[in-house]
């Protein structure tokens, strides 16, 4: 079963990019330059050209069809505009993910990034059957961090001197983490998701749990 291609939850669609997605990302990214910077490394290169967007894209692709590398695009559910990116990432060990997730300027605030993050763990668990989960951010990224520790992960730890901030310092990396038993009594079952194949067949249908009914935006 799996992997996802595109993953359905209330208010937004986390899929599998294609090189259509080029134009709208350049526009995200460049939209959203002087708020990434500071916490995304890749932001420091921008602006790219569309060529140069195309052809990330394309790699984006590639990988997540050789099941080298999982990036999503994330979008409105009319799929007409794209509010940021995320992932799960296959550089943190065996039957493992990193998530990473960035959110286009306009949108921030809205509890975006804490959907798309339960969605992929809720889909990192339930379809890949993974062991682990986890987030790595700033400490000084303090939105992310609260991400994390809203959906129930763990801070394992702060890593010294792992990170190249943009004013050329050396940056803390902060390791937060889910294993596969803690799932089920984490905040990321209160998020309702469906997700599915490469050629659409429902592979997840994820309701709101009993033990965690209250809302997710509260």
């Amino acid at each position: 079963m799996g992997p996802a291609y595109r993953i359905v939850t209330e208010r937004l669609v986390l899929r599998c990019f294609e090189p259509r997605d080029a134009e709208r990302l350049k526009a995200a990214v460049d939209e959203s330059r002087e708020h990434l910077v500071p916490w995304m490394p890749w932001a420091r290169d921008e602006p790219q050209s569309l060529e140069a967007k195309i052809e990330l894209v394309r790699q984006f692709r590639g990988k997540f069809d050789l099941g080298k590398d999982y990036v999503f695009g994330i979008f409105d559910h009319a799929e007409r505009e794209l509010v940021g990116a995320s992932g799960m990432h296959a550089r943190v060990g065996h039957n493992a993910r990193e998530i990473g997730y960035w959110i286009a300027v306009g949108h921030i605030g809205n509890g975006l990034a804490t959907e798309a993050a339960a969605a992929l763990t809720r889909v990192g668990f339930e379809v890949e059957k993974l062991a682990r989960m986890e987030i790595h951010c700033d400490p000084l990224n303090l939105r992310s961090a609260a991400i994390a520790r809203k959906l129930g992960y763990t801070h394992d730890g702060t890593l010294r001197a792992r990170l190249a901030r943009a004013d050329g310092s050396d940056g803390e990396r902060m390791i937060w983490s889910m294993l596969s038993a803690e799932y089920e009594a984490s905040a990321c079952t209160r998020f309702p998701c469906e997700a599915f194949d490469a050629i659409g067949r429902r592979i997840l249908h994820a309701e709101t749990s009993p033990r965690t009914r209250r809302s997710a935006f509260h």
